[in-house]
């Protein structure tokens, strides 16, 4: 009996520890960014990582342990970020990611920080004016984004040409790759404020609900209970539109 006692207690598995509980012991937390997604997490002149969602997570960090400093920032772009939350690289990822119903099935979202719409950027001398305008054309899109699948539904006779980072898929219109690219307007924007080659059209496509991303799993459920209010908060006192004035964002 003292034997099989040992033994089944030798099998019993500890609980595993909740990601909050993670973040308080290691006294920082871990956050996904993006690089190339200006202006919500990017990197200036001087090589510095700045953005809406750089600032967004040093306030989580500062609501959660008392300094902003005491968050660490790990690079992901749009098609590698769900693999780095899911394999625990990262406790949550701020980085410019929308809200679906698929993403619902595998993710966790926090209450949504900003409302983004797909948009069709063109050079400057082009004839088009709306989705329709592309039918046997080809348009640029980002991995990893939900413009592909939009773009199948609502054109199927479209060519699609996938790159991994805005700033490649930027360059690729630019040299006239293909005949336009589709990205979440708050992203093209600052491509078209800077260079007066390329431009909008003026339709969205859809709505994106931006939000603080954190894995579906239930050692997560008080992190994003935590973060939703810090969001809430954040909505409340005016804190949120004051940052994204501040980064000259606007949406509905």
């Amino acid at each position: 009996m003292l034997l099989c006692f040992i033994l089944c207690g030798c099998g019993k598995k500890e609980p595993k520890p909740d990601v909050l509980s993670n973040i308080y012991k290691r006294d920082k937390i871990i956050v996904g960014v993006r690089t190339d997604a200006a202006p919500f997490g990017y990197k200036d002149k001087k090589g510095n990582l700045v953005g809406f969602d750089i600032d967004l997570a040093k306030y989580i960090a500062k609501s959660l342990l008392g300094s902003e400093t005491k968050v660490e920032f790990v690079p992901v772009t749009a098609s590698n970020r769900i693999m780095k939350l899911a394999s625990g690289e990262v406790d949550m990822l701020a980085a410019a990611m929308s809200i679906t119903d698929n993403r619902r099935q595998i993710l966790n979202f926090s209450i949504p920080y900003y409302i983004a719409g797909q948009a069709i950027m063109v050079n400057s001398d082009s004839k088009a004016t709306s989705l329709s305008d592309f039918e046997n054309k080809k348009l640029i899109i980002v991995f990893g984004s939900t413009s592909e699948r939009n773009l199948r539904s609502n054109v199927p006779g479209i060519s699609v040409l996938g790159f991994r980072g805005y700033d490649e898929a930027y360059n690729a219109l630019k040299a006239r790759q293909a005949d336009g690219m589709i990205a979440d307007d708050s992203i093209l924007l600052r491509y078209t404020i800077n260079d007066k080659s390329v431009r909008l059209l003026k339709k969205r496509y859809s709505k994106e609900p931006y939000a603080v991303v954190l894995r579906k799993e239930a050692e997560s459920e008080r992190l994003l209970q935590q973060v939703d209010y810090i969001m809430n908060h954040l909505k409340k006192t005016g804190k949120l539109d004051k940052m994204l004035e501040q980064w000259q964002i606007t949406g509905e």
